[in-house]
């Protein structure tokens, strides 16, 4: 009996097998045959189309970027990809599965295969076809490619500004950056990061050392690790204009000792502030100090802080005086420019290098200044903040904490803007940022209707969805803070507006919450940065008052009991103007 049952157990086993391999061979000959009708289909119906008609289907796809192997791997965003792109070939057919249909998605299947095995084969070039591909793409580029330099990270040499875009920088967008402040020289390193200056780095490198490829510009290389793929900037086309705006910072007293205080310095008689400021530039310094014939040029330091101005009236003394020996020197005073050179003293940023045992959340409604106060972490301490979401916009823009997860632990400090108990008590403590509620929520409604550096327009405004904004989202500003109030285990609360007032000494508190120490000097670099890249700009909020009446008894409840909820934990009370009077 057994020997019947294990022949026919046998048989089946053969039979198994024998059936999956014969499935297989129909699958793949299925597979083979649609894709060869598919491409004969192809080819008949692009005999006669034009290189133009097939331009944007190209586009399309180079603008879906890192979001190709995801759409394709969804059956809905693929769908609706692929239909899009059959939509730009035939906007006014009406099929939408039809063989049209069939042909535009087995089309972009391959384009999009193609672009993946060519990004693969370009990432496994050798180093010497990186290196030749600079001398190959500098003649589309504006400027004159010098060569590849050696870049001390300590000490920069191209020092004027430092500029990114971590995912579209391009050689002309370097080169036009720096060429509108009227910088020489144009650097590209890491393949997104641009620095401007008027001097070149000393040492050359190997020119197949500067091999990472421009983020934003296939082809061309931005530089290397540590290292500056350097051109010389070539004048703006007729009509730019070159941003030379100095800034008057105002009038001071001397230091003791000048000489010590600003490195380089300039006597001429008649001088004036743009050839101070020209002069200083050049040198690429941020601050241009003038007094009668003298200018000097240096930072903010500790001996020269511009934190105790006084009336210009002790400046204009000295504009008409030939010489600064006719004035005793206790009565010394100098207007004081800021240059359009960046002050990159405290620029460098770097991940921690080891996990932080401390998980610090930097915590604030929507619209209460988080970016600016991650912007004066960062290069308060040189150490990158995290983010519990990721923001394509603040990690183009030099942010690289938001790429990295954000339980990583390898960033400072984690923004968020959540509010959950859940969500609370992940964190060990918090640095939680309060403002005032009506500035948070038109700040939020404007980047919400513009983006992070725009303004809503009128029609915004005075539509619906302002007041439902408001409805919804002051109730949110209210439990953001009461509920941190509750579960947060160990909390740093700070106002922005106290913070925006007594920038120095708030930062300095909240850099000791994080356990971290910081020189005067890099805290001055700060001060002399304080907007960053994140200050609005353009048409500006209009004059009339966005908010009704109703909407200021609502906002102004929920003040008080944010107000109540701060006292009865024995810390600072909302300011005064945060009621509207």
């Amino acid at each position: 009996m057994a020997k019947p049952f294990f022949r026919l157990q046998k048989f089946l086993r053969r039979t198994q097998f024998l059936l999956f391999f014969l499935t297989a061979a129909y699958l793949m000959a299925g597979s083979l045959l649609l894709l060869q009708r598919s491409r004969l289909v192809i080819q008949q119906g692009t005999r006669g189309t034009s290189n133009i008609q097939v331009s944007p289907v190209s586009d399309m796809v180079i603008g879906v970027g890192i979001l190709d192997t995801r759409a394709m791997q969804n059956p809905r965003l693929s769908s609706k990809l692929l239909v899009d792109m059959d939509m730009l070939h035939d906007p006014t057919s009406d099929q939408r599965y039809g063989p049209r249909w069939l042909m535009s998605r087995n089309s972009e299947l391959r384009q999009l295969r193609r672009r993946w095995f060519h990004r693969f084969i370009n990432e496994q070039e050798p180093m010497q076809a990186m290196g030749s591909k600079v001398m190959q793409h500098t003649g589309e580029n504006k400027g004159t490619y010098v060569g590849c330099f050696s870049d001390d990270s300590r000490e920069k040499t191209l020092k004027g500004a430092v500029f990114y875009d971590l995912r579209k920088m391009t050689v002309s967008h370097c080169q036009e950056a720096c060429a509108e402040r009227a910088y020489t020289y144009a650097g590209l390193e890491y393949g997104a990061e641009c620095y401007c200056g008027n001097k070149l780095p000393v040492t050359i490198a190997k020119q197949e050392e500067c091999n990472n490829e421009c983020k934003g510009e296939k082809g061309s290389i931005c530089g290397g690790v540590n290292r500056l793929s350097v051109y010389r900037v070539e004048e703006l086309r007729a009509g730019a204009k070159r941003r030379r705006n100095v800034i008057y910072r105002g009038c001071f007293r001397a230091p003791e000792n000048l000489t010590v205080t600003f490195p380089a310095s300039l006597i001429q008689s008649n001088l004036t502030v743009e050839m101070c400021s020209e002069f200083c530039s050049k040198k690429e310094f941020p601050l241009a100090v003038i007094g009668g014939p003298e200018c000097y040029c240096g930072y903010p330091t500790m001996h020269f802080t511009l934190h105790d101005s006084v009336d210009r009236l002790f400046c204009s003394r000295l504009q008409n005086v030939s010489s600064m020996a006719e004035v005793p020197r206790e009565e010394n005073y100098y207007h004081v420019y800021q240059t359009p050179v960046q002050d990159t003293r405290c620029t460098d940023r770097k991940f921690l290098t080891t996990k932080s045992k401390v998980f610090v959340a930097l915590s604030s409604f929507p619209g209460a200044g988080n970016t600016w106060a991650r912007h004066l972490i960062e290069h308060a301490t040189g150490y990158y903040t995290g983010s519990y979401y990721f923001d394509g916009t603040l990690y183009n823009k030099g942010f690289k904490g938001e790429k990295d997860h954000w339980r990583s632990r390898r960033t400072i400090c984690v923004k968020t803007h959540e509010s959950g108990k859940r969500e609370i008590e992940m964190f060990d403590s918090a640095i939680l940022l309060i403002r005032n509620p009506y500035k948070s929520l038109m700040a939020e409604f404007n980047r919400k209707c513009a983006g992070h550096l725009g303004y809503a327009t009128d029609r915004n405004w005075k539509s619906k969805e302002w007041p439902d904004f408001v409805n919804s989202y002051a109730s949110w500003w209210a439990s953001h803070v009461l509920d941190w109030l509750k579960y947060g285990k160990h909390l740093f609360v700070i106002h922005y507006e106290d913070l925006k007032q007594n920038l120095i000494p708030k930062l300095k508190e909240m850099v000791e919450f994080l356990n971290m120490t910081v020189t005067e000097d890099r805290l001055l670099c700060v001060e002399n940065n304080r907007d960053g890249n994140f200050k609005r700009s353009g048409a500006r909020e209009k004059d009339f008052e966005p908010f009704t009446q109703e909407m200021k008894d609502l906002i102004n409840s929920y003040i008080l009991t944010v107000d109540e909820a701060l006292k009865r934990r024995n810390l600072t009370g909302l300011p005064r103007e945060y009621v509207p009077r």
